[in-house]
């Protein structure tokens, strides 16, 4: 089972809102995290290594995720989403985005 890892700044709208679409999943298993000091959940090695594929909201959490772990970062596995940070959790027009460009996975 493939493991997903979804990563926006402070973790509190986009990357929780994309890991509840895969909450029983029957392929994927989905966890979030955040970039930011005040992130709920803090972007660590252990998730990162736990992740099969991570996606970024925005081209700076790849930029941050690729100084801070620069050995575990292999550059296929981070896709980047380009959902700005306009939305709250569950917002609807969060979801039919993340619905759009997860399809493949969903």
């Amino acid at each position: 089972m493939p493991n997903l890892l979804f990563i926006c700044s402070k973790n509190q709208w986009r990357s929780p809102t994309a890991e509840m679409l895969f909450k029983n999943h029957t392929v994927h298993q989905a966890r979030s995290a955040g970039t930011s000091d005040k992130a709920r959940i803090k972007v660590n090695e252990k998730l990162l290594n736990w992740a099969d594929m991570v996606f970024v909201m925005e081209r700076r959490h790849k930029a941050l995720l690729k100084q801070r772990f620069p050995l575990i970062i292999p550059e296929k596995l981070i896709s980047i989403l380009e959902i700005p940070d306009d939305y709250r959790y569950g917002d609807e027009e969060l979801i039919r985005l993340l619905k759009e460009k997860l399809n493949d996975y969903l």
